[in-house]
């Protein structure tokens, strides 16, 4: 199964209006080459580079079977008219918001940003407001297979060409942070 954004590449940087420094827009995604007896799609986004632990951008579930793709700015409604049921993310711990929550590490280094799409054998019996970990364990011997597609962003990196480099680069002023809100 393939993943693909016509808004970054796999490993491309992500545009400023798909990151919470910009619109906050959740990024339009396509999938092909899906296996046979696909039941539904969970979306999982999480940034493993964030200093707390793993953090959590966007769950999406019980997506359509027929389902290819998902356009750019998803309203963050607990259930989509598609059926899709958001879950609850942007957080560690505690996940306190429904739908797409962009790129906004704290000053530094680019994170990685994951996109991970499941095909499974069915939907899953969660309700809207899951959480990853609930996906994730509804899932166990479910999935199909599954896809992944990665961008990067880095805070203040500047516009973004066509090309999908940055048009700036901004050295990052050192300071200590305890606003874990920034991630």
């Amino acid at each position: 199964m393939d993943l693909h954004s016509d808004a970054f590449p796999h490993g491309g940087w992500i545009p400023r209006e798909h990151s919470g420094e910009g619109e906050d827009l959740s990024p339009p995604l396509r999938w092909s080459r899906v296996p046979e007896g696909v039941g539904a799609f969970a979306l999982i986004l999480d940034d493993p580079d964030a200093p707390p632990g793993l953090w959590i951008h966007w769950v999406l579930f019980n997506l359509p079977p027929e389902l290819r793709e998902l356009p750019a700015g998803l309203p963050p409604h607990g259930q989509l008219e598609n059926g899709s049921l958001h879950g609850a993310c942007w957080g560690v711990e505690s996940f306190e918001r429904l739908g797409y929550a962009g790129p906004l590490p704290p000053p530094g280094p680019a994170h990685r940003y994951r996109f991970l799409l499941s095909a499974l054998d069915g939907p899953l019996p969660l309700p809207a407001g899951a959480t990853a970990a609930q996906v994730r364990d509804a899932m166990v011997g479910h999935i199909l297979e599954e896809a992944e597609l990665v961008g990067r962003y880095q805070r203040g990196h500047g516009l973004i060409t066509p090309e999908g480099q940055p048009t700036i680069s901004v050295k990052p002023c050192l300071r200590r942070s305890t606003d874990q809100a920034d991630l």
